[in-house]
This record gives C-alpha cells, sequence and structure tokens, in this order.
C-alpha cells in the first residue's frame, strides 16, 4: 500500500479587507477588544478566511516527497534539498499539483487531517475552481484510506487530545517546532516574504508526523 503524509501551512486574509457587513459578522460574538484581537487572529484556522500557502507531501516508506508552496516574489520556482523537492506557485497552483500527485497513494497520513487539513484543502480547492482528484475524508472508523493520528492517538476522542509537539516529545520523536517556529508563526513569516523557512518548517511537521506514524504502525495499531 503506497502511503503518503500530508500537512498544511495556512494564513489569514487581512481582516481589513472584508467590507463592513462581512466585518460585523465575523465579530458578532465579540464583547471584548481581546477578543476582537483573537477573531483576526484565528482567520487563518477557516478555508472561508485564509488560504494555503504550503502543502508537504512525504512518503514515509521511501522518505522522498516535496512542498508545494507561495512564493509571490523571489522568482523562486523548484529547487530540491536532501531529496525533497520544494516548488513554488501561487494557492490553485499548488492545489492542482497537490491533487495530481495524490491520486497515486492508496493511504494518506494526517495528523488532525480531519478536523483540519483536508477540508481545508477540499474547501480552497472548490473556491479556486479545482475539483479533488479523490475523496481523503472517507470513512472516519477506518483508517486505511485516511489515517489521521490525532483520532487514533486518542482513540476517536475517547481520551484527551494533545498537539503534535507534545506527541512528538512525549514519544521520543525530534519535533517540528524544535528549531523555533511553530504554526502561529506563519502569517508573519508570509508577511516577511520568509516563503522557503514556511516550506522547510511544514516539511519537518511532515516529517515529525511520520515518526509519529511509524510509532502508532508499529505499537498500536492492530
Amino acid at each position: 500500500m503506497s502511503k503518503a503524509v500530508v500537512d498544511i501551512e495556512t494564513i489569514g486574509f487581512d481582516f481589513g479587507s472584508y467590507d463592513k457587513k462581512s466585518r460585523d459578522y465575523l465579530l458578532k460574538y465579540s464583547q471584548t477588544e481581546e477578543e476582537k484581537i483573537n477573531v483576526e487572529k484565528r482567520l487563518s484556522l477557516y478555508p472561508l478566511t485564509g488560504e494555503i500557502v504550503a502543502i508537504g507531501i512525504l512518503n514515509p516508506d521511501s522518505l522522498k516527497g516535496c512542498v508545494l508552496f507561495q512564493d509571490s516574489d523571489s522568482g523562486l520556482k523548484k529547487i530540491e534539498e536532501d531529496g525533497i523537492v520544494y516548488e513554488a506557485g501561487g494557492e490553485k497552483d499548488i492545489l492542482k499539483k497537490f491533487w495530481e500527485l495524490i491520486k497515486a497513494y492508496d493511504q494518506v497520513i494526517t495528523f488532525n487531517g480531519r478536523g483540519f487539513d483536508i477540508p481545508f484543502l477540499m474547501i480552497r480547492s472548490a473556491v479556486n475552481k479545482i475539483r479533488p482528484s479523490k475523496n481523503l475524508m472517507g470513512y472516519r472508523f477506518d483508517h486505511k484510506n485516511h489515517c489521521d493520528l490525532l483520532e487514533q492517538l486518542t482513540f476517536y476522542g475517547a481520551i484527551r487530545k494533545f498537539n503534535l509537539d507534545f506527541y512528538a516529545k512525549s514519544f521520543g520523536i525530534k519535533s517540528s517546532k524544535d528549531e523555533g517556529i511553530d504554526g502561529s508563526m506563519v502569517q508573519d513569516l508570509y508577511k516577511k516574504g520568509k516563503y522557503i523557512e514556511i516550506a522547510r518548517y511544514c516539511f519537518r511537521d511532515v516529517m515529525t508526523t511520520a515518526e509519529l506514524y511509524d510509532r502508532w504502525d508499529k505499537y498500536i495499531r492492530f
């Protein structure tokens, strides 16, 4: 069975770009200034208020893969580092390339992919008028097509959820956050034009997820 570990990085749209009616709608339940600021900070969490800036794909058996990422002004198109291809384009470009690549795999492996990555990929594809090449959600209680490690490690919500960094440290795995970048910093990095840094961080997330999958596969899966 061919496998692909998938992870995405996202940013939120500029809150000021929305018209007044849309801004009022987004702030509907915000009473304090702090709550309003938090709404703006969380725009990257939803596919109607944010966009995808990086998609990482890794074959955990061959350790070959790629990161498709947005790079609006550097002119960088494609480079290779340690067997991983980094390919730049607009959001529509990287989504089209993702669906072309992913159809070759039998199983997708994610961390919280059902709750975030896959719905985000599918909605953003629809916004960009791209039809997904396959349904990556599938049946929730069968990991053969989509193995969401957060579902598996919590036994479908029977026990508490932890973030990827905490799981990695608990299992003695090198965390993708060890180099000082986490998902909350992606928006600022993008604004500063540090696109390749975001892409490399996305790949580290994919590697951490792949190692966590290996532990689950060897010691927990039945």
